[in-house]
């Protein structure tokens, strides 16, 4: 049964954490390192460390998707060495965010970062390298961004919220899932980056206004127990939750029903077909395409309202379930 949690506790150096195998992570220790979590660290820290040098090494990275990918690994590389730096020195409690709800949001975004480098940088990049040294590079640093992506995801899975467990709320699905909502909305904040594929057409604009109130919506929520503050609110979090979710699932229905309608239907002014879009007629390109653009987009607010959908489910159960 869910847990509803309000207010989270922050851990003490001489406390122990249950790693997800039955083993505890000794905190506050060099044995912390020796633990299954602590391993399990030590594997993303140098699979994100080899991703980045690696292509580094061989400058095997061009434009806006070769520095996203270069980004995320050094991102995930530098938190989860501050991560390890602060168990090791006992610091949780002088620690700004929650102890309880900062690792595991910061892996399950982690997991998605790399999940994204390990897509984008072998489809839109490495393809089309010629064979050598550069192109080994970069395969190898492919498969070490997998590595980190399911190191980030194993971690998520070990320390996420067990039936009749107190944790913190961002270890419970629903928080696990605003996670999920802020990042594809910053991948729709990419993809819509140029006006043009919005501009001048007001269901379009909605559109973005929606993804755009959604993701703040969001944003706060995570923000407010990272701070734990939750319990500022003037209403129960929980039915702070609920609300927040229901009211984004209304507004991706209509961006749902909008955006393939305006981009798609003839009718509408869209473009139905990929091969009418000249922008598109390149092979290789640095930047995605405006049709390309729209369809991802079109995925993308599918995939979040999917997201919303089971967060309205779950965010629910927390409402009115009492343990």
């Amino acid at each position: 049964m869910p847990v509803t949690v309000t207010r989270t506790t922050i851990t003490t150096t001489t406390t122990s954490s249950s790693s997800g195998l039955g083993s505890p992570t000794i905190l506050g220790s060099p044995r912390a390192l020796t633990q299954p979590l602590g391993l399990l660290r030590i594997l993303q820290l140098l699979s994100t460390c080899v991703a980045f040098s690696l292509v580094a090494s061989v400058n095997a990275w061009v434009g806006f998707m070769g520095n996203w990918c270069m980004f995320a690994w050094c991102f995930c590389f530098a938190m989860t060495l501050i991560i390890i730096i602060v168990e090791l020195a006992g610091l949780q409690q002088r620690f700004p965010l929650s102890w309880r709800n900062f690792p595991i949001t910061y892996a399950c975004y982690a997991a998605l970062f790399c999940l994204s480098a390990s897509v984008i940088y072998p489809t839109t990049y490495v393809q089309f390298m010629s064979h050598g040294r550069t192109r080994d590079h970069a395969i190898a640093a492919t498969a070490f961004s997998c590595i980190a992506c399911v190191a980030y995801a194993t971690e998520v899975a070990w320390t996420r919220a067990r039936p009749g467990e107190i944790t913190g709320y961002m270890a419970t699905v629903p928080g696990l899932l605003k996670v999920v909502e802020t990042f594809v909305a910053c991948i729709i904040f990419a993809f819509i980056s140029d006006s043009y594929l919005y501009k001048h057409k007001p269901a379009l604009e909605w559109c973005v206004a929606v993804y755009a109130i959604c993701f703040i919506l969001a944003a706060v929520a995570i923000l407010l127990n990272l701070g734990d503050c939750t319990n500022m609110l003037p209403i129960p979090f929980p039915s702070f939750l609920s609300g927040l979710a229901l009211l984004s699932v209304l507004f991706y229905i209509s961006a749902m029903i909008l955006w393939p309608l305006y981009q798609f239907d003839e009718k509408y002014g869209g473009q139905p077909q990929r091969w009418r879009d000249a922008n598109c007629q390149s092979r290789h390109n640095d930047s995605v395409c405006p049709w390309d653009c729209r369809l991802a987009v079109a995925i993308l607010t599918a995939i979040n309202l999917l997201a919303y959908v089971a967060d309205l489910v779950y965010s629910a159960r927390l409402v009115f379930v009492r343990v």
